[in-house]
């Protein structure tokens, strides 16, 4: 408090950012995997020809948008002509289409926001990168950005302005 009773917000006034990762994720409904593991006969192999007939009349405007992720699930080799057929067909609607499960889709795409970020505005800054929070953050976004960052940023800090722990100080 001050001289007159009001209460003083330090951390208001302690010319700290705070950024939230949370800010660049997905959104979880523009996230599709295809599990290639429904297109193998008998869940053991791949028959070419079978696979050529499903991707000409598969209906691929369903992903229209989405960020795909292609997996096999089941324990079978999957030739890699196959998975190039999936993204050939895929690309004229996906936002987006990699190789992995949810988690590896996620993080690219973090890792994807995360670089097309502008660095300058954080130029001999103290940062606070917020923490816990409601959305999933995969760790390598924690990464990637406090690895940009340290190359600007006066200071790293982690947790919330009222209780964070020091991660990087530049020496003056």
């Amino acid at each position: 408090m001050d001289n007159t009773g009001n209460i003083i917000n330090k951390v208001a006034q302690s010319g700290l950012i705070t950024v939230d990762l949370s800010v660049y994720a997905p959104n979880p409904e523009d996230i599709v995997i295809y599990d290639i593991k429904d297109n193998l006969f008998q869940g053991l192999i791949l028959r070419e020809k079978d696979f050529r007939d499903f991707a000409k009349q598969h209906d691929w405007s369903q992903y229209q948008g989405k960020h795909v992720g292609i997996i096999c699930t089941a324990d079978a080799i999957i030739p890699t002509w196959a998975y190039m057929i999936l993204a050939n067909k895929l690309s004229a609607y996906a936002q987006s289409i990699t190789f992995g499960n949810k988690e590896h889709l996620i993080a690219t795409l973090f890792d994807k926001a995360i670089d097309s970020i502008d660095y300058t505005q954080y130029q001999d800054q103290r940062v606070v990168v917020k923490g816990c929070g409601d959305i999933y953050i995969p760790e390598s976004a924690f990464i990637n950005f406090t690895a940009k960052l340290s190359l600007v940023a006066k200071s790293i800090m982690y947790g919330e302005p009222c209780s964070t722990v020091p991660v990087f100080k530049r020496k003056s």
